[in-house]
């Protein structure tokens, strides 16, 4: 079985680090960097920097911030947040990101998927899906993609702001068909709760694509990681609150893991 990954992330700002419930409710959780380097320390697999607001309001990512984050780390750093163009792109990836984190701009223009991946290679793009549940409705959107009456989670866009009648499920499958390299999966309506992620939903998208899920969205104990990797299937699991606000340590969470038998980094 392969090495499940541990991923802190780092939701950003106006240059700083918060945390919300469902994406809002925020308060404020540090500084970029120096978690950063707290967490290249403390021995986490890998560290996600989102620029949360970049894409809502119309701006490019914060490469300033991204720079400071980037040099305080050696572990591999995947950057989203407002990226539109392959310029984009390149300029994050130039700016010391390992891997670059699509979303918004990907929903209006699939075939940046497909470019990224041709000209960086698909290990490098990372497709975020940030998805709330609705239960059964009727169709909302023509198309493949468009919600119907066996539809349980829909996308969201511009840091879960808009809705986009779209089917979560589908959707990742597209991404995987495009050229991702992995899936960012959050569950809206998990997020900051504390109460574990969205296993449905992480387990149904990970049985439909054959390339790497991140689990994200509702970590707040140590056997949520578990259940994300066992009962969700998650190739890795990302937190944010657990971490940031010190109720654990990566060496805690990566011990419990071990302990059940889930092979980990330590």
């Amino acid at each position: 079985m392969l090495t499940k990954r541990i991923i802190p992330c780092l939701d950003v700002t106006g240059g700083r680090v918060v945390k919300g419930i469902s994406f809002v409710q925020l308060r404020d959780a540090g500084d970029p960097a120096e978690l950063a380097a707290f967490y290249d320390k403390e021995g986490a697999d890998e560290l996600v920097f989102l620029d949360i607001t970049a894409s809502s309001d119309n701006r490019n990512i914060m490469v300033d911030v991204v720079s400071r984050v980037a040099a305080q780390v050696f572990i591999p750093l995947t950057v989203g947040g407002g990226l539109r163009t392959l310029d984009d792109m390149r300029h994050i990836l130039e700016s010391g990101a390992d891997k670059v984190g699509v979303n918004s701009a990907a929903i209006k223009n699939p075939g940046l998927i497909t470019d990224g991946a041709r000209k960086f290679g698909s290990q490098c793009v990372v497709v975020a899906i940030d998805a709330k549940r609705v239960g059964k409705t009727a169709a909302v959107s023509p198309g493949p993609l468009g919600l119907d009456d066996r539809t349980r989670w829909e996308v969201y866009i511009n840091g879960g702001r808009t809705p986009m009648g779209i089917d979560a499920l589908k959707w990742a499958v597209r991404a995987a068909e495009l050229g991702a390299g992995e899936i960012l999966l959050t569950s809206m309506d998990a997020d900051g709760h504390l109460t574990g992620y969205d296993l449905e939903l992480t387990r149904a998208v990970c049985e439909a694509v054959n390339i790497p899920v991140i689990a994200s969205g509702g970590a707040g104990k140590l056997e949520h990681l578990y259940d994300g990797i066992v009962a969700g299937k998650a190739d890795a699991v990302l937190a944010a609150s657990i971490f940031h606000y010190g109720t654990y340590s990566i060496r805690q969470a990566k011990e419990y893991l071990a302990a059940r038998g889930i092979p980990v980094r330590l």
